[in-house]
């Protein structure tokens, strides 16, 4: 649903000149089946020239719907999918950045010598005031149902979003977003139950409305869920 709202929004402009010209297409055409219509002297003639002005009229009207569509897509439903919009900072640049900054490590440590050296990040990266995560803290243990609190704000504040990914994945998951700012407060929730048990990073982008972000703010956080029996 994404993708296809952010296709709709991209290509907004093509598809309303793509439209516009099938529909002058068919107005020529309904334009002169009617002018057939009108001059057909026989039954037969009448009949053809009629269903050549139903097509031309039917597909005039399901053109004008998909305008319409478009329009209420791009103008309505879009804006309140943030991912749907396209940024000027793509995410993949932001991820390029965040990532360059993070240390190696090993994600399924094979000893508890081993996991006792993965020093967690120090946040540098995060903007007092603006991007921040006060809970959980960075290099902290989370299970079940966790709130995550924090400041997202920045000046024409747009959207915020805070993500997920294994130390060392190039593939973040956007948990939740949010279109209001928020200081020192409740972001939202995150579900580590669908999580295996591990390290894993969190990272909150806060953009302004005109797509451009801050620095990403990343932490190291431990996911420990008991095990089913």
């Amino acid at each position: 649903m994404t993708e296809a709202l952010r296709f709709f929004k991209t290509y907004e402009i093509w598809l309303y000149l793509l439209l516009g010209l099938t529909a002058l297409f068919y107005v020529r055409k309904f334009i002169i089946a009617w002018e057939e219509l009108r001059g057909a002297a026989f039954g037969l003639e009448r009949e053809s020239a009629q269903g050549r002005v139903n097509h031309a009229a039917l597909i005039i009207m399901l053109l004008l719907a998909l305008v319409v569509g478009e329009f209420a897509l791009v103008t309505f439903i879009a804006p309140a999918v943030p991912q749907a919009n396209p940024l000027k900072t793509p995410t993949v640049d932001l991820l390029a950045t965040a990532t360059a900054t993070l240390p190696t490590v090993n994600e399924t440590p094979s000893s508890p010598e081993t996991t006792a050296t993965l020093a967690p990040m120090s946040g540098e990266t995060c903007t007092p005031g603006q991007s921040t995560f006060s809970e959980p803290q960075n290099g902290s243990e989370v299970s079940g149902n966790v709130t995550i609190k924090g400041t997202a704000t920045i000046e024409n504040f747009g959207f915020y979003k805070y993500e997920v990914a294994r130390p060392g994945d190039a593939i973040w998951l956007t948990i939740q977003a949010g279109r209001s700012p928020v200081v020192e407060n409740e972001l939202g929730q995150w579900d580590t139950t669908i999580l295996p048990s591990g390290d894993y990073l969190l990272r909150l982008v806060v953009t302004d409305n005109q797509g451009a972000a801050l620095p990403a703010c990343v932490i190291r956080v431990r996911v420990n869920n008991p095990s089913e029996p």
